[in-house]
């Protein structure tokens, strides 16, 4: 319990941290005790051009793992795709190949739904008892445990995320997720129902059947939790689809969920792409329910796609543009700190980036002099390496789109306070960029620019915030600084977004429902609520004769 506590600590970025990680708290370094472990080395803080030199000629470390699984898992084997073909997946930090992945397609999708189909049709999964579900699930837990060192190095080599960060919140909050879930398989029940008349009504919940699942590349690993465990836990069928960008973690965990005793066929992961993996996991007649996880643009595509061909229920959790609001009575220092955290976690590469920093007129300037000053010590680097923050971005087509919207940040008369140009010479690394005098009509404002980009906003007046807040088509979430109460309740009730965080930042519990209004999505994920997106309700009705009640 309380290593959990402390692992959805670390990834919540709370402000009981100290504003810069220069003295780690006896709570950080206790986290990530297992984390050091495999970080050698370490870097002071530096400014933007000595963080520039460093990624350039510092040599890449060895990452401590091996890549054990690059074929497609269906109906409980590795096998190739059935068109021979692989892709490579990049390493981020070089731009080099670290191994070829099995490229599924069409036909590769249609054996992992048969396959699907067999088990939940035929098989014991969704014919054990709930508690069976639930014991296979914590084995499971269990097993990413006792694997957490080579899953967090797999992880922060095939996407650029620290080593700190996966293997001190990343890895051990996949294993509460799957926890939670487990809990939840054996208290899935339906209801009695009285009816005006003399007849019984049961109201069952039942597993939809064969759930498709895509993934997104920025959050492998806890993408993987969010969706297959409550689709599990419900007594469903899964085939997932993994990003492009990062298809090793999660061949690597479906091997374990096979050795915690999941049957064959109940999960399949096929590697492959948008086009034509994703598509026709998307539009396939076998799938029951879809859920994705990505860019609003390819949401639309995938729910198109459902809708054309068997009207599947879609789950969507997509993009963002979230508001950090900073009020005139916050005490600066911190809310810079959490601001910073807000936009850069991550590599800036999260859909809910606090990336329109609202700050009060009051405390504007001081505001902006402290997130440069913030920005510049930002600790660049190797991701494998003791102290970095911020690794590279996940490949060239991200990393060239993020300094397209510098270039306009700067064109359309923003003020480039801290960074704007790459790290080094080598990856994808960018430096932290802050902009100061940004206006609402600047792309920089309205677009989700995932990557290590703040800008920064004057406002007034709450009435005003709220109003330039809400006028974005995503409503993901928020954050909102401040010491009053009043002002807290106002702009948590006002602002159209899915989750609002008062004095804090990036919550993730697993019981915490996440999800969005607007063009961020459609359904919610994690907590209880989640598991409404993997079950179909079914009244049941019979007549009673000579009831002695009703």
């Amino acid at each position: 319990m309380a290593a959990r506590r402390a692992a959805s600590s670390l990834l919540s970025r709370r402000l009981t941290l100290r504003p810069c990680a220069a003295a780690s708290s006896t709570s950080d370094s206790a986290i990530l005790g297992a984390a050091r472990r495999l970080l050698p080395g370490a870097l002071q803080r530096f400014n933007t051009a000595s963080a520039a030199v460093t990624a350039a000629t510092e040599e890449p470390i060895q990452p401590p793992v091996d890549v054990k699984y690059t074929q497609l898992f269906i109906n409980g084997d590795f096998v190739d795709a059935a068109s021979g073909k692989t892709f490579p997946t990049m390493d981020p930090r070089t731009g080099e190949v670290i191994a070829r992945v099995a490229e599924g397609d069409s036909e590769d999708i249609d054996r992992a739904v048969a396959a699907a189909r067999r088990a939940f049709d035929k098989g014991p999964w969704p014919r054990m008892t709930a508690y069976e579900r639930c014991r296979v699930l914590l084995r499971f837990a269990d097993l990413i445990e006792q694997h957490a060192e080579e899953i967090a190095a797999l992880e922060t080599w095939d996407s650029g995320k620290t080593l700190e960060q996966t293997a001190g919140s990343e890895v051990p909050m996949v294993a509460r997720y799957m926890r939670y879930y487990a809990g939840w398989a054996d208290k899935i029940h339906g209801l009695i129902v009285p009816a005006d008349g003399p007849h019984h009504v049961q109201v069952l919940h039942e597993p939809v059947g064969v759930a498709g699942q895509i993934i997104p590349w920025n959050f492998p690993l806890l993408m993987f939790a969010w969706k297959v465990g409550p689709a599990l836990a419900c007594g469903n069928a899964v085939v997932l689809k993994t990003a492009e960008q990062t298809p090793l973690s999660a061949l690597f965990v479906a091997s374990l969920l096979q050795e915690a005793g999941l049957p064959e066929g109940v999960l399949n992961v096929v590697s492959g792409f948008g086009p034509t993996a994703g598509a026709a996991l998307s539009s396939h007649m076998g799938v029951d329910k879809l859920a994705f996880t990505g860019s609003t643009g390819t949401g639309k595509i995938v729910l198109e796609l459902a809708a054309r061909s068997n009207l599947k229920p879609v789950t969507l959790e997509l993009g963002g543009k979230s508001p950090f609001i900073v009020m005139d009575d916050a005490d600066v220092d911190q809310a810079v700190e959490l601001a910073h955290r807000a936009l850069f976690f991550n590599q800036g590469q999260c859909c809910c980036a606090g990336s329109r920093t609202f700050v009060h007129e009051s405390v504007y300037d001081e505001f902006v002099e402290k997130a440069k000053a913030r920005a510049l010590k930002r600790v660049v680097g190797d991701p494998f390496r003791s102290g970095v923050e911020q690794g590279p971005q996940i490949d060239g087509e991200q990393f060239k789109k993020i300094l397209k919207y510098v270039q306009s940040g700067v064109d359309s008369g923003a003020t480039l306070v801290a960074g704007g140009d790459r790290a080094g010479s080598r990856g994808f690394y960018i430096q932290p960029t802050v902009f100061a005098d940004v206006e609402d009509e600047m792309k920089i404002a309205q677009d989700e620019i995932f990557g290590p980009v703040q800008s920064i906003l004057k406002f007034s007046t709450v009435e005003e915030v709220v109003r330039r807040s809400n006028a974005s088509p995503y409503g993901l979430a928020a954050g909102v600084f401040t010491r009053r109460l009043d002002a807290a309740n106002t702009l948590a009730r006002a602002l159209k977004v899915g989750s609002v965080w008062l004095n804090c930042y990036d919550v993730f519990d697993a019981a915490i429902p996440f999800g969005g209004y607007k063009m961020s999505g459609v359904g919610r994920e994690k907590g209880a609520y989640s598991l409404r997106n993997y079950l179909q309700t079914k009244a049941v009705v019979s007549p009673i004769k000579d009831a002695a009640w009703l």
